[in-house]
Order: structure tokens, then sequence, then C-alpha cells
């Protein structure tokens, strides 16, 4: 199993979330987008010490998007068969990635981690973000018809061979509607999702990427797919 970990100025949470993840069997590639506050050079630091993580560099803030489609690649290319995706800022618990794994061994081809089904749970968001979250995430199930509650959850596990076919490379999102893009992608060629209960913390240390820019951009292209669905028409670049 690989974790992929995107990073951009995440020097505050790094080394804690390098080590939690790393307390699990797993391998862990870091790909950080030129951060100024040293997060690169840190995540070469403890690659240095440890034969199990490595660092990919990129030029400058390219996304959220093909910052895991060149983690993916780089994992595949390595043999990983089950590869997990996750944030950097200890939102997401590296002691939950056990369980997305073993959806996956179950029988799914992709698992995500969910908050929005029976045990999921948020901590530290005050109710009118958990509103708009719930209320994006309805918005998006019903114009896209994909039967999952937590559509732009970035805490997934996929299965090797499901996420080869998925093409990461050609997906139209650079930001957080990746996960979305990512997820319509799998409902249509049919692969097995699973929604794992998780518990998603507000982060403790460091600034939130998610801006009023990455939010429209995700509304835009839902609402664009949406309407595409109603016209049956297939996006361009979208897996047959």
């Amino acid at each position: 199993m690989c974790a992929i970990l995107p990073t951009y100025n995440e020097v505050e949470n790094l080394a804690e979330v390098v080590a939690r993840i790393l307390e699990h069997p797993y391998s862990l590639i870091v790909v950080d987008d030129g951060s100024p506050d040293g997060t690169g050079w840190l995540a070469d630091q403890l690659a240095a010490d440890e034969p199990r993580l490595s660092v990919l560099h990129r030029s400058g803030k390219q996304g959220l998007g093909s910052a895991y489609a060149e983690g993916f690649s780089a994992a595949l290319a390595a043999g990983a068969e089950i590869l997990c995706e996750m944030d950097a800022d200890l939102s997401h618990d590296p002691g939950q990635l056990p369980a997305l794994v073993a959806a996956v061994q179950d029988g799914a081809e992709l698992a995500i981690g969910s908050r929005f089904v029976p045990d999921g749970a948020i901590e530290g968001w005050p109710r009118r973000r958990r509103f708009l979250s719930r209320w994006g995430n309805r918005y998006a199930r019903v114009m896209l018809g994909v039967p999952v509650h937590d559509l732009t959850s970035g805490f997934r596990a996929f299965r090797a061979e499901a996420l080869s076919r998925l093409r990461a490379d050609t997906c139209r999102s650079a930001g957080y509607a990746f996960q979305v893009e990512m997820a319509w992608r799998a409902h249509l060629l049919d692969c097995r999702i699973a929604e794992v209960p998780i518990t998603f913390r507000e982060r403790r240390r460091g600034q939130s990427k998610l801006d009023g820019r990455i939010i429209r951009e995700a509304m835009w292209l839902v609402t664009v797919w949406g309407i595409g669905r109603l016209l049956r028409r297939r996006p361009e670049g979208f897996p047959r």
C-alpha cells in the first residue's frame, strides 16, 4: 500500500503526519508544489532517514488534482496495489487508513472516507460550514446521479487496476472538484464504491487552502457536468 500526500506550506504538520502514516506498513509519496515555507526541504530530510518515503518536487502551485495524478503515476510505476490519498494537515486521521485499505481488500475498488454516513463525523467546524458542505455534496449527488454521500472527501483508497482505468491525469479539475470528478468516473465505469465512516477534524496548524475560487470552480463544474448528463453527453476526456 502506498499513500499519496500533496503538500503546499505544511511545514508545521509534515513531520507528524509522515510519522503517523509510517506507523503502518505502508510506503508514502509526498508531492510538494514548491512550498516557500520549506515543506519540500523538510520532506527531503525525512526521506533521507526513511526508505519508505519518497518526495516529488514540482515547480510552483499547480493544483491538487495534478499533484495526485503525478503521485498516483509514481506509485503505480513502483507496483503499489492499493493507493491512498489524504490531506497533509491532520484533518484526516492516519489511524483510520487501515479501515480504508481493508475495504479495498474486501472487494471495493474505491473506498471513500465519509463524514456523512452513520458513525461519520466532523469536529471543529461551525454549523454554517457543516451545512454548506452537506448541501454541496447533496447537490453533486443529485446532479451527477452518484450514490455517494461524501463526494468531496479527500480521504480515499483505490485498487490499482481501477485507478489506472480512471485516468486521473485527464481530469479537468485542478482543485477540490477533482475528488468529485474521480468518484463520478468510478461510478460511470461501474467500479465498486464503499463509504467508510471517518471523523474529520479541522486543522490545528497552518492555513487552509480552500478559498472562494476553488468552491466556485467545483460548483460550476458540477453544474456543467450535471446538465451534460441530462443531455446524455459524456464529458470530454472521461474514460470509456
